[in-house]
Parts: structure tokens; C-alpha cells; sequence
């Protein structure tokens, strides 16, 4: 079996000194709730929208899209400035306004922040939606938040949950509406014991084995790109790299992590293939050019 090639954050020793380490903590507490309050208030308007779906789809979006927006800016701004995390981008130059899918490589929660900064720099942190998982809506805050915003909530049953992904595409067309839809086609976050059992699927059928991505799950992809056939102007390809190694969100909220780099490529939809197994190929090619930029960056520190 091939050896994984992660590399996560360590603890600064530094910290472990008393005083620094309770400044950090503390500091840490005030800065999470600074962060996690604000959504919890914000569910409230985002309930009395449903007063107005009945009579403006239209106007039902515009406000909560509003609303995302303004949280998830205040969000860069907590990460980028008071945390003071440098946001290295690289790569295609971006289109105004796409509709686009994302995909980026899902190594923690902290790639999230990362991938608002990317719509915060394009305006249009509003227009994001995510494939999450169902238990997520249940979550006070930035669950109850995304039942606002068409947010596709999966049980990782294909047959359970086709009916609900194309409904909300089908909703998507009806209502011409702008979107930015990432999609963490891994399936989960990447820890060696996962990464050990998708080497193991990839040996079974005859893949390459990956060391620093996992093999994507392709059939989300396709029924995307042809559910949104026509809405969707691109592909964009995201990796994201760390180079002090992948921390965890405390981390990222304890002030440890000072630089993350980011590439992304940008394939228009009218070029991708018709067929599934053309689609399939090419989202499986997708993550293996992931691999050889990650490991490009350990050589050489950028992308």
C-alpha cells in the first residue's frame, strides 16, 4: 500500500509556555464566539423571510442572499485581518459572473474560510451554495443559515438523494439564479485512515493509488453537470495548500496558521464531454493533476 504524504500543523512549542498559552486560549474563545454569535442572530430575520416566499421567490433570495453575503464577508475579515492569514491566489483569472461548480481537495472545515475569501475577491460570496451533509441542517447557525439558501443536503445515498438534488437544481433553472456550488467530491475531509481505505478502492480497480487526495466520487459530478446543464458556465479546479501543514479550524481561530496558497483552473462546461464516462474520466483526471500540484508545492513552496 502506497504511504500517505499529509502533513498537518503542529502545535507551536512556544505555546505551550503558561501565560502564552491561556492569552492564546482566551483569546481564541472570544474570537470563535465573535465569530459563531452573529449567525445564530441572523437565523432569526432569515426565519421571517418565510413570510415573503409566498409572494417573491425572487425577493425571498435577494434578502437572504444579502444576508450570506454580509456574514460571510464579516468572516474573511475575521480570518484575513484579525487573524492576519495571508491568502495566496494563483492560477486562471476568474470571469465576473460564472455560474460555476467548485472543486476544491477537502483536507479540513478551515478550507471553508478559505474558499469564501475566493468568492469575496470575485463578489460573490451571496451566490454560494454547498453539498452538505443532512445532519448539518440541524445545526443552529450556519445550518438552520443554509436551508435559506438552497443548500443541498445529502445522506450519501445516491437513491435517496437524487429526487432532492434535482428539485433544487430544478428550482435553480426556474429562477434563472446566480450560483457559486462547491462540491467536495472526496466525500469527507482526508485523514490517513480515510486516505488508507480510498488507496485501497483505487488498488480494487485497477487506479492510480493517490497519496495526498482521495478518489472523488464521481457520480454527484456528472448528475451536477448534466442537472445544471445550461446554468453552469464552468468548472472551477481548487487546491488548496498549507504550507505549515493542514491545521484544524481551532488553529486557524488560535492564530496558527499565517499563509494558505490556492490554485485554481478554470474549465468552461461547453468543453467538458457529453457522456458519463467521458465525465467521469475527466473529474478523475481532475484529482490526480490535484496530486501533482501538491506535490509540486512541497518541492517548491508555491504553486
Amino acid at each position: 500500500m502506497v504511504e500517505h504524504r499529509l502533513k498537518y500543523l503542529s502545535e507551536n512549542p512556544f505555546s505551550q509556555l503558561p501565560a502564552l498559552r491561556l492569552y492564546k486560549k482566551t483569546r481564541a474563545y472570544i474570537l470563535a464566539l465573535f465569530i459563531f454569535l452573529p449567525v445564530l442572530v441572523i437565523n432569526i430575520p432569515q426565519i421571517l423571510t418565510l413570510l415573503v416566499k409566498p409572494f417573491s421567490q425572487r425577493s425571498y433570495r435577494q434578502i437572504n442572499r444579502y444576508f450570506a453575503d454580509r456574514y460571510w464577508a464579516y468572516l474573511v475579515y475575521m480570518v484575513e485581518t484579525v487573524n492576519g492569514i495571508e491568502v495566496i491566489f494563483s492560477g486562471d483569472k476568474l470571469p465576473d459572473n460564472d455560474n460555476a461548480l467548485l472543486l476544491p481537495n477537502h483536507q479540513n472545515i478551515a478550507d471553508i474560510p478559505i474558499l469564501l475569501s475566493l468568492a469575496k475577491r470575485k463578489k460573490r460570496l451571496g451566490d454560494m451554495k454547498w453539498f452538505m451533509k443532512s445532519i448539518i441542517k440541524f445545526i443552529p447557525g450556519p445550518g438552520f443559515g443554509m436551508l435559506f439558501l438552497d443548500g443541498i443536503f445529502l445522506k450519501r445515498n445516491w437513491l435517496d438523494d437524487e429526487s432532492k438534488i434535482m428539485r433544487t437544481f430544478s428550482k435553480i433553472h426556474r429562477f434563472n439564479v446566480p450560483i457559486w456550488l462547491v462540491s467536495f467530491l472526496e466525500g469527507t475531509r482526508i485523514t490517513p485512515e480515510k486516505l488508507k481505505a480510498s488507496q485501497a478502492f483505487a488498488k480494487s480497480r485497477g487506479l492510480t493509488v493517490p497519496e495526498r487526495v482521495m478518489i472523488p466520487r464521481t457520480k454527484g459530478f456528472v448528475a451536477t453537470i448534466h442537472g445544471l446543464k445550461n446554468h453552469l458556465n464552468a468548472v472551477y479546479d481548487i487546491t488548496i495548500a498549507y504550507p505549515q501543514g493542514i491545521p484544524s479550524l481551532w488553529q486557524m481561530i488560535m492564530g496558527d496558521v499565517k499563509k494558505v496558497c490556492v490554485d485554481v483552473r478554470r474549465t468552461p462546461t461547453s468543453s467538458l464531454p457529453d457522456s458519463d464516462q467521458g465525465l467521469e474520466r475527466w473529474v478523475m483526471e481532475c484529482f490526480l493533476e490535484k496530486e501533482k500540484r501538491l506535490n509540486a508545492f512541497d518541492q517548491n513552496g508555491h504553486f
